[in-house]
């Protein structure tokens, strides 16, 4: 009998295996994908497309007027766009550069929110709502640092966005674009939420997404599956200017702040203390006995700012502003920037191997458009470097306004330079530690440098100085 069961045991699961090789395979559930067609019929009536035109200055003969797409390509990442004139030389007669970008209604009675670098330099801003009314718009103000507009139209009965809230976006979340690429109207793009407080900048922790974005769609929506807005489409991450599976949005809730100052002033008000800034690294942490690499270290300290009067010194290290901790060098930026001058401040600074505390008392900082309206100088014809870089004399009037003894004005870069981060308009100070006096100069500067090495380059934008290394091509 035992060996009876262990026949039949042996069988039943001959049975049982053969069974289960030819049962047919349940198919694993699969999550469908996301349906937007509802989200966009509900917020692509609140997207606008935006136009704008600016007289073309006096300047090269024969230049060739742009698509807008690709004038709006070149002139947001970088690459020179070449000015025109009528052959007759009538400033009347010259042609129009024209952009395009995109936007979206804040309130019904025409409110629009779009880029600071969309309206830029517009003689005339012309939106076009998804019914294809057209309307002459008014700005209202805009902001280059954080890189928001506010631009009006007079209609009433608009369909405003839905404003979000930017903490309860998580990453993964899928997210969908709304704009104007190449001017192609209403085109929709959709991702995931590749990372949040992604820092590129002084002011803003930017939204990185993997959205498609191309040039037009500069200042449409980035909107949640809830149809909210959670930010402003702004830039793209790429090393040829197309879009590379890298985009940024400014986070609504900073660009909304940034919108209320320009509707009630025209312009944001900021504070400043005026030191130069880096990252605290690891080893100068541990160097200094500061534990762990936080806080901002000052490498600088201007002349007769609140910062000197209140005895920060370089080298110190800022570890807390009213009471609160530095974690990062772009905190104490963003800190000082949103306190209202004439504010005492208590900061903690770590200073040889001490904390000490001191008060500042926060200034304003000054407006994006304090240039002086001196007469211009005559330029010097642009020289171009083996380094990609071509530059010019700067005029006795901007060096006195930008308080500096020599440099070259950046006016083209490409090659090793531009992967450098370097961009025109950068202003050159020093090569290689050797103080740069003009153009001329910065040649032979250049002619002598070994081409096999690379080379540190000192180079002021805006208000701030940084050091860049340019590496040989291999």
């Amino acid at each position: 009998m035992p060996r009876v069961r262990r026949t039949l045991s042996a069988a039943a699961l001959l049975c049982a295996a053969t069974l289960a090789v030819y049962a047919p395979e349940v198919p694993a559930q699969v999550r469908p994908g996301p349906d937007f067609t509802e989200l966009v019929e509900q917020t692509s009536p609140s997207v606008v497309n935006i136009r704008t035109s600016e007289k073309a200055k006096i300047g090269n003969r024969g230049s060739q007027q742009l698509d807008p797409g690709m004038e709006e390509f070149l002139r947001r990442f970088g690459i020179p766009v070449p000015n025109g004139r009528s052959p007759r030389g009538n400033e009347d007669d010259a042609p129009q550069r024209r952009g395009v970008g995109s936007g979206f209604i804040l309130t019904a009675d025409g409110l629009i929110m779009t880029n600071a670098h969309v309206v830029d330099g517009a003689d005339e801003l012309i939106v076009t709502l998804t019914d294809k009314r057209e309307f002459k718009a008014k700005l209202i103000g805009a902001d280059a640092r954080t890189d928001v507009a506010v631009v009006k139209i007079e209609a009433n009965g608009l369909p405003a966005v839905k404003i979000g809230d930017v903490s309860r976006l998580k990453v993964g979340e899928w997210v969908m674009a709304i704009g104007s690429p190449f001017n192609l109207e209403n085109t929709v793009t959709a991702g995931i939420v590749s990372a949040k407080q992604r820092d590129t900048g002084d002011y803003l922790p930017f939204i990185q997404t993997d959205v498609a974005i191309n040039p037009g769609n500069s200042g449409g929506p980035l909107l949640n599956m809830r149809g909210e807005v959670v930010g402003i489409n702004s830039q793209i991450y790429s090393p040829s200017g197309g879009y590379a599976g890298i985009s940024f949005a400014i986070p609504i809730d900073e660009a909304m702040r940034v919108a209320d100052q320009l509707r009630s002033n025209g312009r944001v008000v900021r504070g400043r203390i005026g030191v130069r800034i880096a990252p605290v690294s690891k080893d100068v942490a541990e160097s200094l006995g500061l534990g762990k690499n936080q806080g901002a270290l000052v490498q600088g300290v201007e002349p007769g700012t609140p910062a000197e009067k209140a005895g920060v010194e370089a080298g110190d290290i800022i570890t807390k502003v009213d009471g609160k901790p530095v974690e990062r060098s772009v905190d104490l930026p963003r800190i000082i920037g949103g306190t209202k001058p004439g504010t005492k401040l208590p900061i903690t600074v770590f200073r040889r191997g001490t904390a000490k505390d001191l008060v500042v008392t926060v200034a304003e900082l000054e407006p994006d458009n304090k240039t002086s309206k001196a007469p211009a100088e005559p330029a010097s014809s642009p020289v171009k470097s083996a380094l990609g870089l071509t530059v010019s004399d700067l005029g006795e009037a901007a060096r006195k306004e930008l308080k500096i003894k020599g440099g070259v004005k950046v006016e083209s870069v490409d090659g090793a330079a531009a992967r450098a981060g370097l961009r025109e308009g950068d202003v050159l100070l020093q090569i290689d530690n050797a103080d740069i006096t003009d153009a001329k100069q910065f040649t032979a500067l250049v002619a002598k440098l070994d081409k096999n090495k690379a080379v540190s380059v000192l180079a002021r934008r805006g208000d701030w100085v940084s050091y860049y290394v340019i590496r040989p091509t291999k």
